[in-house]
This record gives C-alpha cells, sequence and structure tokens, in this order.
C-alpha cells in the first residue's frame, strides 16, 4: 500500500499506547513485519534520571532515542510513526522533534491538532488525525487546507471499542448508543471525498476499536477501509515494552473486569478494574500532590483523585496495586502472551482465510 510515497507492506497500525507500553521494542519489531510501529510520546521519558525535575527535555531526548532504536530494530521494514496527544504540554515541540528524528509518520488525537499540517509542511513525514466522527474528519480536512494547503495523508477512526481516552460521551458509552464502526467509516469516506476529488489525491483510512482478529480486519477492509489499527493485542506480545505484569494483567481479564471510567482530564476511558481503581471507588486518592504538568487539560494537585501520569507509569513498570491498565474492550479476549510476529502472522491468515470464504 502507497501512503503518498511510502510503502507499507500490510494494512495494519500498531496503536500507539502510553505511558510507556509501545516504545522502540514493540514499535520497530511490529515495523520489522511490515506493519506501521508507533510509539507513544507522553511522557516518553519518564525513565530518564531528570524525568521529574525536567519532564520537557527529558521527554525529547527520549523520544528521538525511541525513533531511532525503533528505525534500527525494524531493519527498514514498514513505517515508523509517533503519537502524540493534542492535549499533551509542549505539543508542537514534540511534533518537531519527532520529525527531526526521522518519524515516518506523526498520527495525533485526544484533541483536534488543528495545526498539525502546518507544524509538517516541508517535511518527509505523513500526518494523521485520529477522528470519531464525520464531522470531526470535514472540519480537520477544512483547516488543514485554510492553515497550510494540505490534505492529511491518512486518517485513523477510533470507534467506541477502543482502549483509552474515548472520543465519546460518557452518556453514549454508558447506554450503548455509539455509532459503530462501519458507519463512521462510511460517513467519514463520504464527507472526505470532495477534498480528495479537489486535490486529486487519496487520503488512506485506518478503523481501529475494537479490531480483534483477521476477520474484522476483513470486514473493514471489505466496508472501504484500506487497514486497521490494533492496540490491546500488541499489549500482550513478548516485545511490548511494558513490563510482563501487564501482559498478564491483560490476559487474566475477564470480561466483568473491563470498565469505563471518568479519567482525570475529564474523559470517558477504558480499563481494567484492578486495585486502584477499587480504591478510588471507595474514595481514596493517589499521587494527587505530585504533577508535572504533562497534560493541558488536567486539574491540578488536590483537585484530582490521583495522577493519571503517575497511575500509568506505575502500571507499566508492572505495580499492579497502584497501577492505571488501559485496554480496549476485547482486552477480556486475550489468552496468550505471543511475539509480533507470531501475531501479525495470525491476524493476516485470518484475515487472506476470511476473505477467501466471503
Amino acid at each position: 500500500m502507497d501512503i503518498n510515497g511510502k510503502e507499507l507492506e500490510h494494512g495494519i497500525i500498531q496503536g500507539g499506547m502510553g505511558v510507556g507500553v509501545s516504545l522502540s521494542e514493540l514499535a520497530g519489531n511490529v515495523a520489522r513485519e511490515g506493519c506501521m510501529g508507533v510509539i507513544s510520546s507522553v511522557n516518553i521519558g519518564f525513565k530518564e534520571p531528570d524525568f521529574l525535575t525536567n519532564p520537557f527535555e527529558a521527554n525529547i531526548r527520549a523520544l528521538k532515542k525511541h525513533i531511532q532504536r525503533a528505525k534500527e530494530i525494524s531493519q527498514g521494514n514498514g513505517l515508523i510513526g509517533v503519537n502524540i496527544m493534542v492535549a499533551v504540554s509542549h505539543y508542537e515541540e514534540t511534533v518537531k522533534a519527532a520529525i527531526s528524528a526521522g518519524a515516518d509518520a506523526i498520527i495525533s488525537g485526544a484533541g483536534l491538532p488543528l495545526n498539525l499540517a502546518e507544524l509538517v509542511k516541508g517535511s518527509k513525514t505523513l500526518f494523521a488525525p485520529i477522528v470519531s466522527s464525520k464531522r470531526a474528519a470535514m472540519l480537520l480536512c477544512k483547516t488543514f487546507i485554510k492553515k497550510a494547503g494540505s490534505l492529511p495523508d491518512f486518517i485513523v477512526i477510533e470507534g467506541h471499542k477502543a482502549g483509552g481516552h474515548l472520543g465519546f460521551s460518557a452518556k453514549d458509552l454508558d447506554a450503548d448508543t455509539c455509532q459503530p464502526n462501519l458507519q463512521i467509516l462510511q460517513e467519514v469516506k463520504e464527507v472526505i471525498k470532495p477534498f480528495e476529488d479537489e486535490f486529486k489525491k487519496t487520503i488512506r483510512i485506518f478503523l481501529g476499536g475494537g479490531i480483534f482478529d483477521g476477520k474484522d480486519m476483513a470486514e473493514a477492509i471489505k466496508a472501504g477501509a484500506d487497514g486497521v489499527q490494533i492496540g490491546t493485542r500488541f499489549i500482550a506480545t513478548r516485545e511490548c515494552d511494558a513490563d510482563d505484569v501487564f501482559k498478564q494483567v491483560i490476559v487474566d481479564s475477564k470480561l466483568d473486569d473491563i470498565r469505563i471510567i471518568k479519567s482525570p482530564v475529564g474523559m470517558p476511558a477504558r480499563a481494567i478494574h484492578t486495585p486502584l481503581l477499587e480504591n478510588l471507588e471507595k474514595g481514596k486518592t493517589f499521587f494527587a500532590k505530585k504533577c508535572n504538568s504533562c497534560l493541558t487539560a488536567c486539574p491540578k494537585g488536590e483537585n484530582i483523585p490521583y495522577c493519571i501520569s503517575r497511575a500509568l507509569i506505575s502500571a507499566v513498570e508492572g505495580n499492579r496495586e497502584e497501577g492505571l491498565f488501559f485496554c480496549g474492550e476485547n482486552a477480556w479476549r486475550v489468552n496468550d502472551i505471543v511475539t509480533v510476529k507470531e501475531l501479525i502472522d495470525e491476524l493476516l491468515t485470518d484475515y487472506n482465510n476470511s476473505l477467501a470464504n466471503a
């Protein structure tokens, strides 16, 4: 598949998962199999010695190191993307750092990346917004044209079954009235077509949120997607950068463990019910007064029940008691920890079999 001059052998994007879940080891190995491996930039420098005292420089330094390392691991195969949340502090500086370090693509959500086209303009880096509706897709295309005279190279649709922060209202999530993935896909395709025709450019679309196996991938592509984004299943791989405890929490999870929670940043999110969430339900608070201002939308100090950054870091470091374990809706279906190659081979085999039997 050609994405504006860059070749992707398989239509699979590994979702960017922070803090520290998808770094260079995971992203590099995914790319080596001909897919797009994605590094999450959010607090990527949490292992740097000066992270607590100088988080901005620690994060930029670590981001550049992980992009370089991922490219080394990929051996020239696939593509290396970076997921950069709009809601993070120093968004523009992070985008520019990723470009200078040689990222093949910037994928941006958790808000509308209205200035992303301007930041990427003149570089060889592809750019893609994450959307959950046709309205967002149309607004972003209009804005990119107005500000930079360009359209995104691809769009990632994240449906309501995704993990982490969600682009849907808590009311719709609770009532199960969110738009289905395939409906959003069709509507996004319809609203971007006039832009594609005007600029004579193909905007690739990748569908994510609840994509679990090759059958889901085949269904998405038959419905008009160019590929899929898969996050949670890549956590349960040998090469995932998270501690083995995190991977086992995914494997051990049951259907009833998957919960919609209210994040300190004010958005609904999906996570596994572990001791942190259980204690929060009892009114306990954690990490509330230790803030490094990593997210612009997050209230500070005593106004929050816990620091989401430290809770996510605790999870990736294997602290089951105090960690926040984000996951997609289908996490409970993951039964084993496998290699990246085994997972991608399984996905492609099931995909091809589904097409053959259609």
